[in-house]
């Protein structure tokens, strides 16, 4: 996740072209004060970033009631700011002026995740729910068997244990710290929706999906099509993980049929189901190593976790992190204070001063972890010198899927031998295990990745009443990745508050698109390597070449459409999940034959 640069603690910036009709007439505007407009639009929201960007990083760093208030505040401010700059360019709507000045705009307009209303305390009262939601959830923890743990506690347990009953208890203690969030989230979903409206969009969801160069309902008919290519998959890999189950746990815990319990797959929120690959590990294959195990072995620290990474950075030519990197992130817990420990990716001053954010651990999801969040950085580093407002990502799914695709080669065990981790990279009977291991985290994720905005659309459509907020979450969860909670949910339950982007309120299709866009950049990448081998096993590390190129894609920001930066590296113009089932297509065959005489689906 990063913590995007423009209009930092209350916005992500899109793109989108669709004409927004101005709230009032205004007098015929010119192509000169339209320039003068953005211009001063760009001097000032770069004067107020930097300190948004630190109070919200004081605040994430060292959770207290008084960096609460301080990031209230500094939210509060770039909020109004931004609605109110979002309002005014409406007025230029219908103004002839040259192309730049015109994306410019364009991305103005959209800039705010949640605009605030245009009155008085509106913006203040967003940006204190706001806050107050997110450390919530950062500061949550539940009593497990006589002792008060965390998340980071929590999420430990549940990748290791396999006892049933311990798993539903984790997984409801979790979920017991949400309740709370429910009537704050109502009321900023209404407020949002009211700024939403103002600026001409239906609600808020709209707002969202306005982001990708086509309209709001081509945007959703648009996921739709890509789910389509690989559901096929996902539902054969759900119909072999639950078989598995079944054999574990028996059918009194886990039935031979209909959906997953949530609380078995190994993770919070069963997004990825990669910590139980010991219960669904091929029975005749072994994978051979361990990377945790190699990781541990090699007496890897966090420090080292992440030099590693930039380590592959480097080795496509990339220069290294600023010396400003080691110093200010926070690569491990602090002992002694409340943090956010969700790994996110920070530019803090549009410029050089690049940091993340983590607790990280000595495992194999941390070592994917630190490329990812690195990717973030990178790619803020690469557009620094684009105007203001086209600092950022072509679009939000491209600034996830940049270090998605370097997390691809650098999961290979070509890789692992490249960098002295592992001896000698197996042969083709290590392929099954390898691809199930991947498949178990990419692909199951996608589901997850679709259905979480999916729920918010309903909620800011009005289709989801808040009475109802919990059961449609279950009915989208259920629908989409064929899983349900591990026992009755309490009256009270709002589950979608313990999954962090929700209390965030960080867009979540974005995550869906980058498992996509890193298999097309992958895909790209080999080719261009001149690699001849199945695509699975390609690493492009070293390759400077190839980074060459990718950076070049990397310094366009947002100042072109996505579907331009996207050709630029990789010669396409459409998103298309044909790279992921190239991928997975040697396991989609075992699979297949592996559920033979099963009723797969839910």
């Amino acid at each position: 996740m990063k913590k995007t640069t423009l209009l930092a603690a209350a916005a992500a910036a899109t793109l989108s072209f669709a004409p927004l009709a101005p709230a009032v007439a205004q007098p015929a505007a010119t192509p000169e004060e339209a320039k003068a407009f953005i211009d001063k639009a760009e001097a000032d929201l770069a004067s107020l970033s930097q300190y948004v960007n630190k109070a919200s990083w004081v605040r994430a760093t060292y959770i207290t009631e008084d960096t609460q208030w301080l990031e209230a505040k500094a939210g509060a401010e770039i909020t109004n700011l931004a609605t109110q700059l979002a309002i005014k360019a409406a007025r230029y709507d219908k103004v002839q002026t040259d192309p730049v000045t015109r994306r410019k705009l364009d991305i103005l307009k959209r800039a705010l995740v949640l605009p605030a209303p245009q009155r008085p305390g509106a913006a203040d009262q967003m940006a204190t729910i706001g806050s107050r939601m997110d450390s919530v959830y950062s500061t949550g923890k539940f009593l497990f068997k006589g002792k008060m743990i965390t998340l980071d506690d929590a999420i430990e347990l549940m990748a290791s244990s396999r006892d049933p009953a311990d798993l539903k208890a984790l997984w409801e203690g979790w979920h017991s710290i949400s309740p709370g969030m429910r009537s704050d989230y109502e009321t900023l979903a209404a407020m949002a929706n009211e700024g939403s409206r103002e600026l001409g969009y239906a609600d808020t969801g709209a707002l969202w999906r306005s982001g990708y160069d086509m309209a709001p309902d081509a945007f959703a008919s648009e996921t739709d099509r890509l789910w389509a290519q690989v559901a096929p998959f996902y539902k054969n890999l759900h119909c072999y993980v639950r078989a598995k189950l079944n054999q574990t746990y028996g059918d009194s815990v886990q039935p031979r049929t209909g959906p997953i319990r949530a609380d078995l797959l190994g993770n919070m929120w069963a997004q990825q189901w990669g910590n139980i690959y010991d219960v669904v590990a091929p029975p005749a294959e072994s994978s051979a190593y361990s990377l945790d195990k190699l990781l541990v072995d090699k007496g890897y620290d966090p420090v080292r976790m992440v030099k590693t990474g930039e380590n592959f950075y480097s080795s496509l030519g990339m220069a290294q992190l600023p010396a400003t990197f080691w110093t200010r992130s926070q690569i491990v817990r602090p002992e002694g204070r409340e943090v956010v420990c969700h790994a996110s990716a920070w530019n803090l001053d549009d410029r050089d001063d690049i940091r993340i954010k983590m607790c990280t651990k000595v495992n194999a999801e941390d070592f994917y972890t630190v490329h990812h969040e690195l990717g973030h950085n990178y790619y803020q580093r690469a557009y620094k010198d684009q105007p203001y407002i086209f600092k950022g990502g072509a679009n939000d799914g491209f600034h996830e899927a940049i270090g998605d695709f370097v997390g691809l080669s650098a999961l290979t065990p070509t890789y692992l031998n490249q960098i002295g981790l592992l001896e000698t990279v197996p042969g083709a009977e290590g392929d099954t295990p390898f691809l199930l291991k991947m498949a178990l985290d990419k692909i199951a994720f996608m589901p997850f990745g679709l259905m979480v905005d999916r729920w918010r659309w309903q909620v800011y459509d009005g289709s989801l009443k808040p009475a109802d907020y919990n059961g449609g979450w279950w009915k989208l969860r259920t629908q989409y990745q064929g899983i349900t909670p591990p026992a009755a949910r309490p009256a009270d339950a709002f589950d979608p508050g313990a999954k962090y982007h929700v209390p965030a309120n960080v867009p979540y299709t974005r995550y869906f698109l980058a498992h996509i866009y890193q298999f097309q950049f992958h895909r790209a990448a080999c080719k261009q390597a001149g690699w001849k081998g199945p695509l699975h096993r390609c690493s492009v590390y070293g390759n400077a070449a190839v980074g060459a190129k990718f950076n070049a894609m990397m310094e366009m920001g947002q100042s072109k459409p996505w579907p331009e930066a996207l050709a630029a590296f990789s010669g396409e113009t459409r998103t298309d999940a044909s790279a992921v089932t190239e991928y997975f297509a040697p396991l989609n065959a075992w699979l297949t034959k592996q559920n033979k005489g099963q009723t797969c689906g839910w």
